[in-house]
């Protein structure tokens, strides 16, 4: 023990010791050199702003770069389209290097969901449920019926859908409601080609009432047809209000 003491307090440990010390050091610079070297320490390129790019778009972006991309997810937002970047790893403006695999997150379409039932129900009702399924609320049309502001029928790409009927979450939703106005209108009868009595039998059973009565020649309330009417349907008109007074024109037979 004593030997070994008195060899650690020797010139030839001390210069040993510190040779030792100075090769550890010189090896661990060169290490460190080297890998920086070898991982071109220092160098990169800031990584694009891909939030809210189309992924057609944000594929270009990375591969003019010389970066790789993956899609790490895919999620459903009410207000994107699908294939939209939503978030992206590393951010941007991140220093990477070559090859750098950037991973994303996508929007995708929206999922199917059940239609709900607002069938018969009034339009501040379906307004709510709709909103409470992520659908919306699209264009509003009023048809005849007795009952005001009720849904008739719901509308998706023109084409009528029912209670159960699988659509997409997000899909605007047109409505078809009565106008109230159902129990108060009646169709117009198309009174050409009558005779006065005829007309008249017919305006009865619509409930609608005769009103002014003209003649194109001689007045023949018999042999008489009827040659023009007021109101008359059209493409815009097929329905008066109960006691429309309908005006005839009549003209006699040769």
């Amino acid at each position: 023990m004593n030997k070994l003491i008195e060899y650690l307090r020797t010139k030839t440990f001390r210069k040993n010791f510190f040779i030792a010390i100075g090769s550890v050091f010189a090896f661990l610079l060169f290490i460190f050199y080297s890998l920086g070297f070898y991982t071109h320490h220092g160098e990169g390129m800031p990584v694009p702003k891909l939030k809210g790019l189309p992924i057609s778009k944000a594929i270009q972006l990375l591969e003019e770069q010389g970066l790789r991309y993956q899609i790490n997810d895919s999620i459903y937002l009410i207000d994107q389209p699908p294939g939209v970047i939503v978030e992206q790893d590393p951010d941007p403006n991140t220093n990477v290097k070559a090859n750098r695999t950037i991973y994303l997150i996508v929007t995708r379409d929206a999922p199917n969901i059940k239609f709900p039932d607002i069938e018969g129900r009034t339009f501040l009702e379906v307004r709510s449920i709709l909103n409470n399924y992520q659908l919306k609320v699209g264009d509003t049309t009023y048809r005849s019926d007795v009952a005001r502001d009720v849904i008739l029928e719901a509308v998706l790409g023109g084409n009528i859908i029912k209670k159960g009927q699988q659509i997409p979450k997000g899909s605007s939703i047109d409505l078809v409601l009565g106008d109230g106005l159902g129990a108060s209108e009646v169709d117009i009868p198309n009174l050409f080609g009558l005779n006065l009595n005829e007309a008249r039998m017919a305006l009865l059973g619509s409930s609608l009432i005769l009103g002014n009565i003209s003649f194109e020649g001689s007045i023949d309330t018999v042999n008489s047809k009827i040659i023009r009417q007021f109101p008359a349907i059209s493409d815009t008109l097929n329905k008066v209000s109960i006691g429309t007074p309908i005006d005839i024109v009549l003209k006699g037979g040769n």
